[in-house]
């Protein structure tokens, strides 16, 4: 049986590339946690993580520009913008 940690680990080596590098990144919520990078490609990849029992939505905001998402309960995603 995998644990959580093994497939947190398969998310980010998915879509962080060796080299990114990380930039900074914020949440305004308890359970929702956020990290950026900047892939050598010139992508940028954000890992979101919903710790909570519920579906969240949210605004992932780039200079200035938002863009309306939703996290699952207990999820893990990746978002990547060019």
């Amino acid at each position: 049986m995998y644990t959580n940690s093994y497939y947190y680990i398969g998310q980010f080596s998915k879509f962080i590339r060796p080299g990114a590098q990380r930039v900074g990144a914020a949440s305004n919520r308890d359970k929702l946690q956020t990290t950026a990078f900047i892939n050598p490609d010139g992508k940028l990849a954000v890992v979101v993580l919903n710790t909570s029992d519920s579906e969240m939505k949210y605004d992932l905001w780039i200079d200035g520009e938002a863009a309306e998402t939703t996290s699952l309960p207990h999820s893990i995603s990746t978002l990547i913008v060019q």
